[in-house]
């Protein structure tokens, strides 16, 4: 089991924003998307748009470095960051 996402990728420096997640807002956004709700479904539940919707997961990703929202899944969880809510 991976214990922090500098394991997973070594080469990048995650010390200072990996350290603020997951906040409340990440976590809620998470478990969302493991429901398989739909990209809409999930904005409104959220209350943003579909765009602020795909920021969001596009800077989760940037963040563990990871290219699919698969991988953002499963760092998420052996990080984790998919707590019962």
């Amino acid at each position: 089991m991976i214990s922090s996402p500098t394991e997973a990728h070594p080469n990048r420096d995650f010390s200072v924003t990996v350290a603020e997640e997951p906040t409340a807002a990440t976590q809620r956004l998470l478990r969302l998307m493991r429901t398989g709700a739909t990209d809409p479904a999930i904005a409104r539940e959220l209350g943003v748009s579909l765009r602020t919707l795909y920021r969001r997961i596009a800077r989760l990703q940037s963040l563990l470095g990871v290219q699919s929202r698969f991988q953002l899944g499963v760092l998420a969880a052996e990080l984790g960051w998919l707590r019962p809510g």
